[in-house]
């Protein structure tokens, strides 16, 4: 995505374009495991718990995968095995999810198996030779672009292959526990390299006040944006966008509502045809809300489409949503279910808004919380690993 600003000086017009963070940025670094809860991490067929900052796999043949999908990242992970011999889990990458009786997926995944650790399975030339040390903690940076992959093991490279045929998919933990063991985990971390960050956690840089100053309402405190609720305007990027991935974190009080603007005007409209679209934030169990219309709770394309699931957490807690769109095709997923995919073909009334413009975060006069906000390229140009229902 190259700036307004910057292309007003070298072409002297006005024009957007899609989002090409990789040239722009080093990437996004981000926690996926916060050392309290499993917060973004979705749990199938087995125990796992967090004692002491540490996320422990407790009991179970199952999977452990992340909210959101990936494509070209750096991910950071330690662990360490608690059986003394034949131990065995392993770090999926870039996969789908189990399907039929698996318990697991089919690929790719970096082994975590005894005298085998962190060898790359299906993979055959990524082959470890003695860098992990046995039944200790093992820090691993593993960095996939493209069709190429490479590992580092405690600092020290370990190999690097070519021939990762899909282009984007899930983070996972194996859990096989009955003839594995426990493991441990903690310190896990991705650095998306095709995203950039629309809010650096300190002040308002690449937002403004539309039509008003942001400090009216707007707030910075511990790395996270609040709307006070106080009479004052909406958040408005200062770049325009048409095609992108968006992701953030949000919070609500009891009750609350919020909004998200997509590709609208300087103005913020919203509402009507050749106007942007609003994705809907709100407290969806709230008791004010229970006579709405379908398409005025959470992530729905407010006012065209509804949400297919509410699965929005109690007030208070930090909530993932990830809003994808390419052309008139809208994808929202929310706590890693996706709860929205429509385009034009399904509601024609897409097809009558912009394909371009700001990105807004609404004063509903409610407090809201917001982080880890970040813009990357459209994954809806990729073939895209399916997500339960």
């Amino acid at each position: 995505m190259i700036q307004r600003s910057l292309l007003s000086i070298i072409l002297v017009i006005a024009t957007t374009v899609s989002v090409d963070a990789r040239a722009e940025s080093a990437g996004v670094r981000v926690a996926l495991f916060n050392g309290q809860n499993l917060a973004g991490w979705h749990i199938t067929n087995c125990d796992v718990e967090v004692i002491d900052g540490v996320m422990l796999t407790k009991a179970g043949n199952g999977f452990v995968r992340t909210d959101h999908q990936y494509k070209d990242f750096v991910l950071e992970w330690s662990s360490r095995p608690l059986k003394a011999e034949k131990w065995d889990s392993g770090i999926y990458f870039r996969c789908e999810l189990p399907t039929g009786q698996r318990p697991w997926p089919k690929s790719y995944q970096i082994n975590l198996l005894q005298n085998q650790q962190g060898n790359g399975v299906g993979l055959p030339t990524a082959v470890s030779h003695g860098l992990a040390k046995a039944g200790e903690w093992n820090r691993y940076r593993l960095k996939v672009v493209g069709e190429s992959a490479s590992l580092e093991i405690n600092g020290h490279a370990a190999w690097t292959t070519t021939g990762i045929a899909s282009s984007v998919g899930y983070i996972g933990l194996q859990v096989e526990v009955p003839e594995g063991g426990q493991f441990e985990f903690k310190e896990i971390y991705v650095t998306e390299l095709d995203a950039r960050s629309l809010f650096n956690g300190t002040d308002l840089a690449g937002w403004e006040g539309a039509g008003a100053d942001a400090a009216l309402c707007w707030r910075v405190a511990e790395g996270e944006l609040f709307c006070t609720g106080a009479k004052g305007p909406w958040l408005r990027s200062v770049d325009e966008f048409d095609d992108f991935n968006l992701r953030l974190d949000y919070k609500l009080k009891a009750g609350g509502n919020s909004g998200v603007f997509l590709r609208v005007a300087q103005n913020g409209a919203h509402r009507d045809p050749g106007e942007g679209v609003e994705i809907q934030v709100l407290d969806d169990r709230a008791e004010r809300y229970r006579k709405l219309k379908p398409y005025q709770y959470t992530g729905s394309v407010y006012g065209i489409a509804a949400a297919q699931q509410h699965v929005g957490r109690d007030p208070g807690v930090w909530n993932a949503l990830e809003i994808d769109c390419r052309g008139t095709r809208y994808r929202l997923t929310h706590n890693g279910v996706v709860i929205v995919d429509v385009d034009a073909s399904d509601y024609p009334e897409l097809a009558n808004r912009r394909l371009n413009g700001f990105l807004g975060l609404q004063n509903h006069s409610e407090e809201v919380w917001y982080r880890n906000v970040r813009v990357g390229p459209s994954l809806l140009s990729e073939p895209v690993a399916a997500v339960e229902q």
